[in-house]
């Protein structure tokens, strides 16, 4: 069945059905464009969402990235941003296949239906004005005939008249063979022109318009067939990135799987992992002793001299810290600001980076020297001389490297034998805990034979190496305190000696009472004031802490 046979006096359907396809067209290319647009739109949100949560800082300065949580969350973002991709991808495939080669195919078909109709219109207008023309000989028959009635009818009357002459009579015969003549001819030609318009109507229903049609209906068939390719390009856009996106999926599969809470914990030791000794257990202080003393015995806090000591607040002026605020730490070359362990990884890292620094110099050295063979045996590729400048860079900073390497080196040896020294410190000082004191401070004037021997016990007790705590822990200090009343929170006694070498620290003597300013922040490090007024940090592990 065919649009030419079956819709041959449908022409104004067919104009309509035939428009209806093309905007149907059209409308499917406009959705499609807008989908990519939502594709685009989607796209770029989830890129953005991704490069807001990735991690700020490289990942070689950002201790979280060591986790396997923070490294399965940064793997999904990575994951979302290549989905991000496909998205893209999808738009892009939909824009190229499908808006513009459907747009450029839908003004092909509107130029082919209006071609098409413009034949049809053609042909219409030529069987119209042929049927005019076949409209025009029959009236003009039809007159003929009647003028030529008229004549004869004219003529018999004047024959029978009997006063009517003979040349009017003879007049009005050739007058009636006249008409009778032009009759005739308007019949031919009527006949004829009936005969050529029937030929042309019978060409113009079973031949010509037909075959307009048949073209019309194959032009719509194809543009059906083409649209339905362009909704097959839709999904067959989602299905090329559908291994992808799998591959994506099953990326955040194994992320969320690498999450390793054992291994994080472990990681979390190493990072912060200090390397200072513990703190020794809080002695015993008898503060009844001064009761069991006589009047005249100097009692605790009492100089010998035999005038009180005056811990109030009004006896000396110190600089004291604001409240709440952090002393700045002042970053060294050998990281002895650090913990020691600490301390010791960066020293190894920084001797791993000087030494691939290093090998990569040797290389470039080697590789200058074989340039420079090769220039000399043959001169034409270029001159040896200009290669002495970079020979001698790439020697001085060999020396330079190489300089650098035994420093770290030496400091690193330091460093271990420092974690080394403080993890022996810990194991000797808890494997036999000291016994309570049962004696008063070290600093008490009168001493009894409970306070010597806690003394002689104390002072057995081998103090914890020093070497860890030089590091300037606390060395860069405000010189802009306003000078207030100190107000200490409790009383310490110095249970080793300390030698503060350390910009920020202070030298304690052994059995030193000290006034106690702050308490350890959780770094091993407690700040406190001397009889003399000094004031400054000293290793918390070192100290007889009492508060108020």
């Amino acid at each position: 069945m065919d649009w030419g046979t079956e819709l041959w006096d449908q022409f104004e359907v067919l104009e309509r059905h035939t428009q209806w396809g093309l905007d149907l067209l059209d409308r499917y290319v406009k959705f499609v464009k807008e989908r990519t647009e939502v594709e685009q739109a989607y796209a770029k949100q989830l890129r953005s969402l991704v490069k807001k949560y990735l991690p700020k800082r490289p990942t070689k300065d950002d201790p979280e990235s060591k986790f396997s949580q923070q490294q399965s969350f940064v793997q999904i973002l990575q994951e979302v941003n290549d989905f991000a991709g496909q998205r893209e991808l999808v738009a892009e495939n939909l824009s190229v296949r499908v808006c513009l080669e459907l747009a450029k195919y839908s003004q092909e078909m509107k130029q082919e239906r209006k071609m098409h109709f413009q034949e049809g219109r053609r042909a219409q207008q030529q069987l119209e004005g042929g049927f005019k023309q076949l409209e025009n000989s029959k009236r003009k028959f039809e007159r003929d005939c009647r003028e030529a009635e008229k004549a004869a009818q004219t003529a018999e009357r004047l024959d029978q008249d009997i006063n009517a002459t003979k040349a009017d009579v003879e007049k009005a015969k050739q007058q009636a063979h006249l008409r009778s003549h032009m009759a005739e001819e308007s019949k031919n030609e009527y006949a004829a022109q009936l005969q050529r318009f029937n030929r042309d109507q019978a060409h113009f229903y079973f031949s010509q318009m037909p075959q307009i049609f048949d073209k019309l209906q194959d032009m719509d068939e194809r543009r059906a067939t083409h649209l339905g390719a362009g909704y097959g390009l839709l999904s067959e856009a989602e299905l090329q990135v559908v291994p992808i996106i799998a591959k994506c999926l099953e990326g955040m599969k194994v992320a969320a799987d690498a999450v390793d809470a054992k291994n994080d914990s472990q990681v979390l030791i190493e990072l912060h992992k200090s390397g200072f000794a513990r703190p020794g257990d809080v002695e015993f202080e008898d503060f009844s002793q001064p009761m069991n003393r006589a009047p005249s015995d100097s009692s605790l806090g009492t100089p010998s001299d035999g005038r009180p000591e005056l811990r109030g607040p009004g006896r000396s002026r110190a600089k004291r810290w604001p409240f709440g605020k952090k002393n700045k730490t002042v970053v060294t070359e050998d990281f002895s600001h650090l913990p020691p362990e600490q301390q010791r990884k960066r020293l190894q890292q920084q001797l791993e980076e000087r030494n691939r620094e290093l090998q990569k110099e040797v290389d470039q050295r080697e590789a200058l020297k074989k340039m420079k063979d090769v220039y000399e045996k043959t001169p034409q590729m270029g001159d040896p001389a200009s290669l002495e400048p970079r020979i001698t860079e790439t020697l001085n900073n060999i020396e330079r490297l190489k300089l650098e390497v035994q420093k770290y080196e030496t400091w690193l040896a330091e460093a271990e034998s420092r974690v080394l020294s403080n993890r022996g410190d810990t194991l000797g000082r808890h494997a036999r805990p000291p016994d309570p004191p049962a004696s008063a401070p070290p600093d008490s004037s009168s001493s009894s034979s409970n306070s010597g021997s806690q003394r002689n016990k104390e002072s057995s007790e081998e103090p914890p190496s020093e070497e860890g705590q030089d590091a300037p822990i606390y060395t860069e200090f405000d010189e802009d305190f306003e000078e207030e009343p100190a107000s200490p929170i409790g009383h310490c006694v110095a249970i080793y000696h300390f030698e503060g070498s350390s910009e920020g620290t202070i030298s304690m003597a052994e059995g030193e009472d000290l006034s106690l300013m702050e308490e350890d922040k959780g770094d091993g490090w407690t700040r406190v004031r001397r009889k003399q007024g000094d004031e400054g940090y000293v290793p918390t592990s070192y100290l007889r802490v009492t508060l108020n």
